[in-house]
């Protein structure tokens, strides 16, 4: 069990939470995840958290694969109406804002967001961690290479978990000396990652949570190394595969699933909490 402060709202996580993915871009890699209007992300929202999403993650800039950066105004148009309808909407849900910059993370977190969810780990924005701890937000800190245009040319590691337990282990001082109390750290599969880091990512969850004493986030759901594994031609096949990856990743630690379908993950949750609880009688 863990606690989020969601700026004064407790989160009391008894199980892995599910993070549900609004993305309020054009261009995200997943087709099925992009929202065209402010109603179809209200219904979405709805949706979501009808099939078992804890936290709803709201983004205004992709982090494909090489995608370009939009820039800080077009991002703040993207996210901030939307941040402000859904909370008004749903107040009970902690609401994330996906973001690497501190100003959209600042506006976004004064009409309604309450956790920021930095794919750059701060590395983007070096305002980033003075930001969140000075406004008193949950951080998820994730480890990435370069930034979504050149991550691509990063992906050599000698021992890719030793490396990004490295930088967890900076980036935990850094975030304790920022005022962070509620810090969860992302692996980050699928950035400046390959299929085999991802796999050794997955498989050592445990260690990293354990050398950490953070809670883990992984954010596996529809990416190219599943289809790609599956042969199948694209993120809309991929479903059954996050599923499972999603499975394995709660066998071995993950504490929160961020996905585009929170029905399915939250199934993968209960079954595997009762395999777990029936293994420990046993």
């Amino acid at each position: 069990m863990f606690t989020l402060n969601c700026r004064g709202k407790l989160l009391v996580a008894r199980r892995p939470l599910i993070m549900g993915i609004l993305n309020s871009t054009p261009d995200s890699f997943y087709a099925g995840s992009r929202v065209a209007s402010l109603e179809t992300l209200l219904q979405t929202a709805d949706r979501m958290i009808a099939d078992g999403a804890d936290i709803l993650d709201i983004g205004g800039q992709s982090s494909r694969p090489g995608a370009e950066e939009v820039g800080v105004e077009e991002e703040l148009q993207r996210v901030i109406a939307p941040i402000s309808a859904i909370h008004k909407r749903f107040p009970h849900i902690p609401l994330s804002v996906d973001t690497w910059h501190a100003r959209v993370a600042e506006q976004a977190l004064s009409v309604g967001a309450s956790i920021v969810n930095d794919v750059s780990g701060g590395t983007l924005d070096p305002m980033m961690i003075e930001t969140v701890g000075r406004l008193g937000a949950p951080y998820v800190c994730m480890h990435m290479r370069g930034d979504p245009a050149t991550m691509a040319r990063h992906a050599d590691y000698e021992d890719v978990t030793r490396e990004v337990l490295d930088l967890f282990i900076r980036r935990i001082d850094d975030c304790r000396r920022a005022g962070i109390h509620d810090l969860i750290l992302d692996p980050g599969l699928g950035f400046a990652k390959r299929a085999v880091h991802n796999l050794a990512l997955l498989k050592n969850l445990a260690l990293l949570a354990g050398i950490t004493g953070r809670p883990l986030l992984l954010g596996v759901s529809r990416k190219s190394f599943i289809y790609k594994a599956l042969e199948l031609p694209g993120p809309e096949s991929a479903l059954n595969g996050s599923t499972v990856m999603n499975t394995l990743a709660l066998l071995h630690g993950a504490a929160i699933l961020r996905v585009h379908d929170p029905k399915e993950a939250r199934e993968a949750v209960r079954l595997t909490e009762l395999y777990k609880s029936e293994n420990s009688r046993s």
